[in-house]
């Protein structure tokens, strides 16, 4: 009634909340070219002509010369690379959400001595810098005689605080009706986890197994440390040995950045409305 009678005050009220989201969108749009502006700069970096490489002010305009990607993947073995970094990546995304799967249904659903103590105990490993680390897991992989292999980039993160801590809380917002249903239709705990649990957290499952197989897909500094042998090595190392051999020839560089990081952004764009869903519904943490 009131928009009616007073049409101009309805449309007043209209063209501000559209502008209000114009506004929110544009900055939106801002922020985001502003991320992408260094993948832009390497793309143009690596298709560009050698006098056009160090121009300044910068080439902004691709030369669409592809020699470079031609010229990289020849001059290294990138399949094995790639296979490498896929298998360890994989793995390793595997037993970690496993592991988180298995740690916060304890922490939810089993009722034992110290539950809360022990979780908070879980928590404090994400103080600890990984740099800490280091010299522990090389002694202990180094006695198990798993230097210079796959599982020596694989062991060591099959484990992940934050995927238990995000599922945990994921777990917590789910009703004690469902428990409580499963309990009464004789369910044991593995199968009410298999059955009701997982299919409702595959988008928190997702958003995990992004983030953690992002940070096995970019590993460097481990992978450097544990392994010697290119057949065992993933693409990171390939392309610092590329930087310390090729380190005047930026688009090659650029080349092998692009290539190395390309099937995470696909991964990605594939999905990321079930990575959005995942975090959203983790949004409202409980205790």
């Amino acid at each position: 009634m009131r928009d009616r009678k007073n049409p101009h005050a309805a449309r007043s009220l209209a063209i501000t909340t559209y502008g209000a989201r114009g506004l929110r969108a544009l900055a939106g749009l801002i922020v985001a070219l502003w991320f992408l502006l260094p993948l832009y700069i390497a793309f143009v970096t690596s298709v560009d002509t050698r006098a056009d490489v160090f121009r300044f002010p910068p080439h902004l305009i691709p030369d669409f010369d592809f020699h470079p990607y031609v010229a990289m993947w020849h001059m290294a073995h990138w399949s094995m690379y790639f296979r490498n970094t896929a298998l360890i990546t994989g793995i390793t995304v595997a037993i970690a959400l496993t592991t988180s799967v298995l740690a916060a249904y304890a922490f939810v659903y089993l009722k034992f001595p110290g539950r809360q103590a022990l979780f908070f105990v879980t928590l404090i490993v994400l103080m600890v810098p990984s740099e800490a680390l280091l010299i522990p897991n090389y002694v202990i992989l180094h006695q198990m005689h798993l230097l210079n292999t796959l599982w020596a980039q694989i062991l060591p993160f099959g484990g992940s605080v934050f995927g238990v801590f995000l599922l945990r809380q994921f777990f917590l917002t789910l009703p004690t009706s469902y428990w409580d249903a499963a309990r009464i239709d004789g369910a044991s705990h593995l199968q009410f986890l298999w059955s009701v649990v997982l299919p409702l957290a595959k988008p928190v499952l997702l958003t995990i197994g992004l983030y953690i197989g992002i940070g096995c897909w970019n590993s460097f500094q481990w992978p450097l440390i544990v392994t010697v042998s290119h057949n065992v090595q993933p693409i990171e190392v390939a392309v610092q040995r590329l930087m310390s051999s090729q380190s005047v020839d930026w688009r090659r560089l650029s080349a092998a950045g692009l290539m190395a990081t390309m099937p995470l952004i696909a991964i990605f764009v594939a999905l990321q409305k079930h990575i959005l869903r995942g975090m959203s519904r983790t949004s409202g943490l409980q205790e």
